[in-house]
C-alpha cells in the first residue's frame, strides 16, 4: 500500500513556486484549506494564478494572499465580501476571470476525469462566450469550455486516512471533491488523519487515487463569513 501521509504542511507544499496555477477548495470560508493558505503566505510565492470559487475575505483565506499581492490572476465565480479583491480588480492590479459557478465546478471535474473540455449552455450570448467556440445540440446553443490545467490542488476534508481516502463534512463538500485529482499534485489537509483501513468504505467521498499528499492540519479557525442569528424575544 502506498502511504501518502506527510509530516506537516511544509512537506506537503514542497515544489510550490512562483507563477504556478493553484486550485483551492472551499465555498466562502467553508471548507477552505486554511493551513495550506497560511503556508503559501509564509513562503512568499508570487505571480500565482488561483482557481477558487471566491477569494475569502480581506483578512482571511485567499484574502491573505491578496493583501501581499501574491496573486496575479483569480479565476473564480464570486468577488464576495472581499473589498481588497474588488479594489485590485477595478484598479487593474489583479487579472480576474469570472466564470459561472456551475461552469467552474465542471471545468474542475473535467480535469479530474481527464476530459479536455465540456460544452455548457451557461453564458451563451453573453460576454462569457466571446471568442469561444459555440455549437448547437438538439436546437440549443452551447459554449466550449476547456478543462483547467493546474500545478497543485489544495483541498480540505473532515477526515482522511494515510492512503488518501477522504470524507467531507457539510458545506465543505462543495468544490473540494471536484478539485481532487484535477491538478498534477493534489494536497489534502484534514482535521483527523487515521490509519488506512479505518474508514468505512461506504462513507468515503473521494478515493485515495486522486490524492498525492495528505496531512493533518494544526489549527482550524473555521470562520463564518456572515453570521446571522435570530433576535431574542
Amino acid at each position: 500500500m502506498i502511504k501518502k501521509k506527510v509530516a506537516n504542511v511544509q512537506e506537503a507544499l514542497l515544489g510550490v513556486s512562483d507563477n504556478m496555477i493553484l486550485m483551492l477548495g472551499g465555498f466562502g470560508l467553508s471548507g477552505i484549506p486554511e493551513n495550506a493558505i497560511a503556508k503559501l503566505v509564509e513562503l512568499g510565492v508570487t505571480g500565482l494564478t488561483c482557481i477558487s470559487n471566491n477569494a475569502g475575505v480581506d483578512d482571511f483565506g485567499l484574502g491573505l494572499l491578496l493583501q501581499k499581492h501574491q496573486i496575479k490572476k483569480m479565476i473564480s465565480s464570486y468577488v464576495g465580501e472581499n473589498d481588497e479583491f474588488e479594489r485590485q480588480m477595478l484598479s487593474g492590479e489583479l487579472e480576474v476571470e469570472l466564470i459561472p459557478q456551475g461552469t467552474l465546478a465542471e471545468r474542475c471535474r473535467a480535469a479530474q476525469s481527464g476530459f479536455p473540455a465540456i460544452y455548457t449552455p451557461a453564458g451563451y450570448g453573453t460576454e462569457v462566450a466571446e471568442g469561444k467556440e459555440t455549437r448547437e445540440f438538439d436546437g440549443k446553443m452551447y459554449v466550449l469550455e476547456h478543462a483547467f490545467k493546474a500545478d497543485f490542488a489544495f483541498v480540505k476534508a473532515w477526515k482522511g486516512d494515510e492512503a488518501g481516502n477522504l470524507i467531507f463534512k457539510g458545506t465543505a463538500r462543495n468544490f473540494n471533491p471536484n478539485m481532487c485529482g484535477a491538478a498534477k499534485i493534489t494536497v489534502a489537509e484534514v482535521e483527523e488523519l487515521v490509519p488506512a483501513g479505518t474508514l468505512d468504505p461506504n462513507q468515503i467521498h473521494i478515493p485515495g487515487i486522486f490524492v498525492q499528499r495528505i496531512f493533518q492540519g494544526d489549527v482550524y479557525e473555521k470562520r463564518i463569513e456572515q453570521r446571522t442569528v435570530r433576535q431574542r424575544v
